[in-house]
């Protein structure tokens, strides 16, 4: 059973939409209007505020069940918003380091940064609304969901397990494919992802860094969408926690770049988060006459990220090992 199928609660889903546009485009057109490099306690600053307003967005979600389908069903379903928005979030680091090699290596200042992200973000928000919808569709067939829980339970397994591999992004075949099939300058141009010179169009490294962002993201969201699927089979709760979750994703950025050598063992606590989602999908909910409890859920995730920033900063790595993190990070 759904509370808010998209047939009848078409407008909720449009004013939402209407409402995340209109905060990006206060956020490029006002709040970041100028090219300017943004420090980290800044970033902390305006991660804090997404966060505060998704909490919210909970908050006055919460009531609106409770006062049309009662209290039990409102604190359900404001955990499953809730549990949802943590684990997109946490997800959402995995992103943060990988744009942090791309724009190192296409050598993006960090005061640019920001607008690649912007309309990174942007593009995200299309793609994740038709990641949701097909999976609400493939959700459901039973085996499906097993196959989805497998597929997270082995890439959780992945991460924890497998050792990282580097490869610089011009030996990509994305990069060759782009590079046969336009102009790519390898200097700036402004802020520009396009610039016209002796009637020629090229492309900037803004622009290349801007579609290595968004396959980035398609390729994350094969694990994020099928992970959230597992806390709830609501569409509108999926699609207003990821969405959510990425509106905060910029300055996540930020803050992340500022520290990244520091939480070192997030990674552990993202691979067993997939790996407990996965289960959830393939064992646990049945286990538990159909569903897991979501406070169970809630408090397991939030748990292993704790413990992982706990005991990053209580057992810090080496100068050794902080510096190859970030001669990897730059080469």
């Amino acid at each position: 059973m759904t509370y808010f199928p998209l047939s009848e609660y078409w407008a909720f889903y449009t004013g939402f939409v209407i409402f995340i546009l209109g905060m990006l485009f206060l956020d490029l057109k006002f709040f970041h209007k100028n090219d300017t490099k943004e420090s980290g306690k800044a970033a902390l600053g305006w991660t804090a505020f997404w966060v505060g307003l998704a909490l919210v967005f909970n908050l006055a979600f919460y009531f609106y069940v409770k006062s049309n389908h009662g209290a039990d069903i409102a604190k359900e379903l404001g955990l499953q918003f809730l549990t949802g928005f943590v684990i997109e979030k946490a997800l959402a680091i995995d992103n943060v380091f990988v744009f942090l090699v791309i724009f190192s290596f296409f050598h993006i200042p960090k005061e640019y940064q920001h607008r690649v992200l912007f309309y990174g973000i942007l593009g995200a928000l299309f793609f994740r609304a038709v990641f949701i919808a097909l999976g609400a569709a493939l959700l459901q067939y039973q085996f499906v969901l097993y196959l989805f829980g497998a597929f997270l339970i082995g890439t959780g397994i992945k991460i924890l397990f497998a050792k990282e591999k580097t490869q610089g992004l011009g030996e990509t075949k994305l990069y060759q494919f782009l590079s046969r099939h336009m102009r790519i300058s390898h200097k700036l141009h402004g802020h520009d992802f396009w610039f016209k010179e002796n009637g020629l169009w090229y492309a900037t490294p803004l622009l290349v860094a801007l579609i290595f962002i968004e396959i980035s993201d398609i390729v994350f969201a094969l694990d994020s969408v099928p992970a959230i699927f597992a806390i709830t089979k609501e569409p509108f709760i999926v699609f207003t926690s990821n969405i959510f979750a990425i509106l905060g994703l910029r300055a996540l950025y930020v803050f992340i770049a500022e520290v990244v050598t520091k939480f070192y063992l997030l990674k552990y606590a993202l691979g067993s988060i997939l790996i407990f989602v996965g289960l959830k999908m393939v064992w646990l909910n049945d286990a538990f006459d159909g569903h897991f409890p979501i406070g169970w859920s809630l408090g397991i995730i939030a748990f292993l990220l704790v413990a992982s920033i706990v005991g990053s900063l209580m057992f810090p790595q080496s100068k050794s090992e902080e510096e190859k993190i970030l001669s990897q990070l730059n080469q």
